[in-house]
């Protein structure tokens, strides 16, 4: 799938009088889109573009996913009325399989009428999944009704991802100079639910002490990871030796395929298998038992919504996270300037994600405030609050915050984190020669529903990537960092956007406690590793330093001990440093434990991690250690 298109179509279709200039840019920079964002925002509106209101007028009842809906609305135009010339324009939900609306083909994929008052004929043309529809006729006045029945005869494909949002959006032209506007009220909203149950989903904590109570959470989910279908069915667990609990748990329908059973272990390492009548087996994954385990937090920091250019109402996502994917830490990321209404011009839209972080937050479950500083010329960055977020945020496209040293000098002293993520490529490369600022930006993000930006030599590379631009490039030089890996979810199921059949990433946050002050302390000191996705157990210790922190070398550098609990088959364990692979060492099993010795010409300054390759191409990274004298 593609996780982050471009709009079809701007909505500010004239470029301003002046082209922004492109001297000094980046050789990384997305400058078309970036053009394409800065004329719609310099576009002069007239007063009545985005003009009146929407009302729903039928709409279907929820819905499955992919399933054929019609919907009926109508616009109330404005008081400056929509002159002859000017437009609507009819937006599905652009991102996520919206059937493209149409208006000549009856009966085909998509087909939309338009009812005009008297005297008005509206000429409908469809083009990159929008339909608009010119005034001719007359000038339309002002509580004048255009009526819309989008899928007219059940010709609609609904979205393929679960969830409670609008369907569609209608934009106004007033004056017909090609500068449209969003009515902001978007009423028209369909829910859509799971397909037929296909598979399940289970999970254990990482880590736990000998005959602590643990909980395992399991769903059932259709093809494509959605969940929330009522089913009534029984799933046996397979407990292995040594673990208490019951053999089974009976999913009623008023539990919508979600539950968790408790069970307590002796010492090990601990798979659950779970199975139920035609969903095959899951199996978890692994938990390792023993006494003073360091605790694994795992986190989810990139997460979008329906709110920019995603799937799903801010609160349904938020319990995909906790109950279904069973995250630790998750931080919603929409969009600066990107999607349907963008975010930053957008209070209420912010107040909706601050409203459902504070309702969605659990004991043992931390959601956060962020949002994604979109800039298409120096890469992609996440802001994550931990603590207070501020009510308006430094936007990429706003004067002072459209760089990142601007960035940066608007989140010191705040409770910000930025993280720079899909580096090497996809929808715009890293300008490295600006990243990183130990502060306020100590991360980055390697792997993604994008693909992993590590090194174009390991399985499931970024797409478009720019060579140079990948993170072990760069490990070696500059602030340290923590790697990070985040879903960059936008089909609503953070923590599992593999199953849709796309990348993926996850970080695991290590020695932290599921509180604010503790998150943030373990990245700002870098206690992390990075997998694409699978809940790999990864530790790194050189003497008593984990990942990221600094190894002295006085009195000569201590071992690298290396022990890994895969989720699959271990192929190969790697350690490298700026000047490459140093050691490559095969795996045999899903276990592996190793202590290497640093070679005795190591110098001060020098970084070293290690990488984790499994056989079914799951991978994890560990967060560098820095050779200090």
């Amino acid at each position: 799938m593609d996780p982050d298109p471009a709009p079809t179509e701007p909505l500010a279709a004239p470029s301003p009088p002046e082209a922004p200039p492109t001297s000094g840019l980046p050789e990384t920079a997305n400058v078309i889109t970036w053009k394409e964002m800065v004329a719609d925002r310099d576009a002069v509106r007239h007063a009545g573009d985005g003009g009146g209101r929407v009302v729903a007028v039928s709409l279907p009842p929820p819905v499955e996913v992919g399933s054929a809906v019609e919907l009926v609305g109508e616009l109330i135009v404005g008081p400056m009325g929509i002159r002859e010339g000017g437009a609507i324009q009819l937006v599905p939900t652009p991102f996520w399989g919206w059937s493209p609306p149409q208006a000549d083909r009856e009966g085909a994929d998509g087909y939309t009428t338009l009812e005009a008052p008297v005297g008005v004929t509206l000429d409908a043309q469809g083009s990159g999944g929008m339909l608009t529809a010119t005034v001719r006729g007359r000038a339309l006045r002002p509580d004048e009704r255009v009526r819309f029945t989008y899928g007219a005869g059940q010709t609609a494909r609904a979205d393929r991802f679960a969830e409670r949002a609008p369907a569609l959006w209608v934009a106004v032209d007033a004056d017909g100079d090609g500068v449209r506007s969003v009515v902001r009220d978007a009423p028209l909203v369909v829910t859509t639910v799971a397909g037929p149950p296909a598979g399940l989903v289970a999970t254990l904590p990482s880590v736990a002490a000998p005959g602590e109570e643990v909980t395992l959470r399991l769903a059932v989910l259709d093809a494509v990871g959605n969940a929330g279908r009522p089913v009534d069915l029984t799933v046996h667990l397979a407990l292995p030796p040594g673990v208490s609990g019951p053999d089974e748990l009976h999913l009623r329908p008023e539990d919508a395929g979600i539950g968790a059973v408790s069970l307590r272990s002796e010492l090990g390492v601990i798979r659950v298998g779970v199975t139920a009548d035609g969903l095959g087996e899951a199996v978890t994954n692994p938990m390792i038992v023993r006494d003073g385990a360091e605790r694994v937090l795992w986190a989810d920091l990139h997460v979008h919504t329906a709110l920019s250019d995603g799937t799903g109402d801010p609160d349904d996502v938020l319990a995909y996270a906790r109950d279904v994917a069973a995250l630790d830490v998750v931080a919603l990321t929409d969009h600066d300037h990107w999607g349907m209404v963008f975010l930053d011009d957008d209070p209420a839209g912010r107040q909706r994600i601050a409203s459902a972080v504070v309702a969605a937050a659990r004991p043992g479950f931390v959601p956060l405030v962020g949002y994604e500083w979109t800039s298409w010329l120096y890469g992609h960055r996440n802001v994550v609050y931990l603590g207070p977020a501020p009510e308006v945020w430094p936007s990429s496209l706003a004067p002072g915050t459209e760089t990142p040293q601007g960035l940066h000098e608007a989140l010191r002293g705040t409770s910000g984190m930025a993280i720079v993520h899909h580096p090497a490529g996809g929808p715009v490369a890293l300008d490295w020669s600006t990243a990183l600022a130990p502060e306020v930006e100590p991360c980055v993000e390697l792997s993604s529903v994008h693909g992993q930006s590590a090194s174009p030599e390991l399985p499931g590379p970024i797409y478009d990537s720019v060579p140079g631009t990948f993170v072990e490039d760069h490990l070696g030089e500059g602030p340290a960092v923590a790697l990070l890996g985040s879903s960059d979810s936008h089909d609503g199921h953070p923590g599992l956007t593999r199953l849709a059949g796309g990348g993926a990433g996850l970080t695991a946050l290590e020695s932290a406690e599921p509180t604010v002050p503790s998150i943030r302390d373990a990245l700002l000191h870098r206690r992390t590793w990075a997998t694409n996705g699978p809940r790999i157990v990864l530790r790194v210790r050189a003497g008593d330093v984990g990942p990221g922190g600094d190894v002295h070398l006085a009195g000569g550098p201590p071992d690298l001990e290396i022990r890994v609990v895969g989720t699959a088959p271990v192929d190969r364990v790697e350690v490298r440093s700026g000047a490459g692979s140093w050691a490559a060492l095969p795996g045999s099993g899903s276990v592996f434990h190793a202590v290497v010795p640093f070679p005795e010409e190591v110098q001060p300054g020098e970084r070293w991690w290690v990488r984790v390759v499994q056989q079914d191409g799951g991978l994890a990274w560990s967060s560098p250690m820095t050779l200090v004298p």
